[in-house]
């Protein structure tokens, strides 16, 4: 079996990498990347190919079984068009499957919902690829949170539009253990499963970062309207607008989901504190 991995030198292809090679060795995967430099580090072959260009990726995917295909960091209507190369590259180059990382959200009614509905786009285009599929709706991703904490201790608080609703956040090492398992094994294909841990509310964020951190930082929700002129003000209109839209969303609970990671990896989620536990150890 013959593995490949897209954007293997961003942070989530890096990672489903190296989870796949714990699970199928070295020799079976594949990673693929518009600079292949950036992934020399993963031990593995690494081949050129880039989301703009069918002719490169068909190349890229010669010889292999099954793909992942990393969701695409363009805007919504490049991405839609980006992914497709992906989809028809794996069918020329006679890919049996296809694993998709997609992600949840809200269809409408935010500013992140335009990339949600991007994604869905693509799932239908896996859906009809005539291939072997399964695709992944990602939780939110919790590092960004840690990445932060320096900013939230110069404010002495999280702010944000969740309020009290639940988030099913994840990390990118749960992830990568997830979508091995999905490229390696068939139970799942044909499925669109939720990937996320436990849910848990901001206040309860907070108070994992002050435990793991010896952190004093209280959580304050702001109005929708508000959150949107304080992020746009510190990253611009375009991120601004998106990352609103993603606590939009917590808040109107399109992120307050089970999941299935249990289903998928064999095991529980990792629990929210002993991710946090790790953090200082």
């Amino acid at each position: 079996m013959k593995i490949a991995v897209t954007a293997a030198s961003g942070q989530l292809g890096h990672a489903i990498v190296k989870a796949t090679i714990a699970l199928i060795g070295r020799d079976n995967v594949i990673g693929i990347a518009r600079t292949p430099s950036k992934a020399s580090d993963l031990g593995v072959e690494v081949r050129q190919g880039s989301y703009d260009d069918p002719a490169e990726m068909r190349r890229a995917l010669a010889g292999v079984d099954s793909v992942l295909l990393v969701s695409g960091m363009d805007t919504p209507d490049k991405r839609i068009l980006q992914h497709r190369n992906v989809i028809e590259a794996a069918k020329q180059a006679g890919v049996k499957k296809i694993v998709y990382t997609s992600v949840q959200g809200p269809e409408t009614g935010t500013a992140f919902s335009p990339i949600v509905q991007s994604n869905r786009q693509t799932e239908a285009d896996v859906k009809a690829s005539g291939l072997a599929w399964v695709i992944g709706r990602n939780g939110i991703y919790i590092e960004p949170d840690v990445e932060y904490l320096d900013q939230y201790k110069s404010r002495g608080e999280i702010t944000n539009c969740a309020g009290d609703a639940q988030c099913g956040y994840t990390t990118r090492a749960e992830l990568a253990f997830a979508y091995a398992r999905l490229l390696t094994r068939p139970d799942h294909d044909g499925q669109t499963v939720n990937l996320n841990g436990t849910p848990i509310t901001q206040t309860q964020l907070v108070d994992f970062l002050n435990r793991a951190f010896g952190t004093q930082l209280a959580y304050r929700a702001m109005s929708s309207a508000d959150y949107v002129a304080d992020r746009t003000a510190e990253l611009g209109p375009f991120l601004g607008a998106i990352i609103a839209g993603i606590y939009e969303g917590i808040h109107q609970g399109a992120y307050d989901t089970p999941g299935d990671f249990e289903a998928i990896a064999g095991r529980p989620h990792q629990s929210w504190a002993d991710y946090f536990r790790t953090l200082n150890t």
